[in-house]
């Protein structure tokens, strides 16, 4: 421990007893000084002055350097996000392409079942009456949080978000000055989270529902108020309904992205956007997703050219 950080504490507690923030700390400080020290009248209100902007240049000048270079980090680690995401990305556009036309011989029991399977996914559609609304129908969800604009929930000690990439959560810190990265602990695990002050016991903290990616995952101070930490879901194809385990779930049937946020996205993106959309929306009716039906296109298709060979047992792999 420093001869500065083993203070914190009590400056922490002082700063949190005022609320006025740095302004009224200053106050309070220099008017202790003028009080029980000499440090105005000892060498003079010149000498003082010189040695307060000497202590301010020697310590702003330290605050910024750090800044830059946290700045620095933060900017390579995002860089590398993106370079990871665009690899797994063309990996799994390479592996969907290579999946989306391979056909495989099968037992006839498999064959059986994936014909039954293609007359009831028929018949649910013909009779305009899908698995989602009989759930519908028996599931009591009166108790359900509706979701707020971001498809997460604004709790009591925090707000959260979501999109099926992402979670994020705004926790706002009341101490009544600007928190900076030293003030702050947050620790990020892959099935759990903390966040707080150094020294005092965490303003959130809690497992999570689902398990995220711990190298992805990011948290930012956001104006010295909140921090705000964002985790990478390893399952990009549902809808987490809470963000803590202990947290009240929200109805994941109600979350939709708004159509204005869909409209800032590039095109790519919100192609790929709403095909996840879509997907989960035909999972929970019991239907085939848009890569499932593009498999059956190309064996139906394969099949048409070829009457000549014999598909009996045979299906999409």
């Amino acid at each position: 421990m420093s001869e500065y950080t083993r203070f914190d504490t009590v400056f922490l507690s002082v700063a949190q007893q005022l609320t006025g923030g740095v302004p009224q700390m200053l106050d309070v400080l220099f008017e202790f000084l003028s009080r029980k020290t000499d440090f105005y009248s000892g060498a003079g209100v010149d000498q003082a002055r010189t040695l307060l902007l000497e202590k301010f240049d020697k310590h702003g000048g330290k605050a910024m350097k750090e800044a830059e270079e946290a700045k620095k980090r933060k900017d390579e680690q995002e860089r590398k996000l993106a370079e990871r995401r665009a690899a797994q990305k063309a990996k799994e556009e390479e592996e969907e392409f290579r999946k989306a036309a391979k056909v495989v011989e099968v037992t006839e029991e498999e064959a059986a079942a994936f014909e039954r399977e293609q007359k009831n996914v028929a018949g649910t559609t013909n009779s305009g009456e899908t698995s989602e609304k009989k759930d519908d129908g028996d599931e009591d969800t009166s108790h359900l949080i509706k979701p707020n604009s971001g498809n997460g929930a604004d709790l009591a000690k925090y707000q959260w978000t979501q999109t099926l990439q992402e979670v994020e959560a705004r926790i706002p810190i009341n101490v009544g000055f600007a928190i900076k990265s030293r003030d702050v602990v947050v620790k990020i695990e892959k099935n759990a989270v903390s966040v707080g002050l150094k020294n005092q016991a965490p303003v959130v903290e809690g497992k999570l529902p689902h398990p995220v990616k711990v190298e992805n995952s990011s948290w930012v101070i956001e104006n010295g108020k909140a921090i705000v930490v964002t985790l990478e879901k390893i399952n990009d194809m549902e809808w987490w309904n809470r963000f803590l385990d202990s947290d009240p779930p929200i109805n994941t049937k109600e979350v939709q992205p708004e159509n204005s946020k869909l409209s800032d996205l590039d095109g790519e993106t919100r192609a790929m956007v709403e095909k996840m959309m879509h997907d989960q929306r035909q999972k929970e009716m019991g239907l085939p997703t848009s890569d499932e039906k593009k498999k059956q296109d190309i064996l139906a298709k394969f099949m048409q050219q070829h009457p000549e060979m014999d598909f009996s047992n045979a299906k999409i792999n």
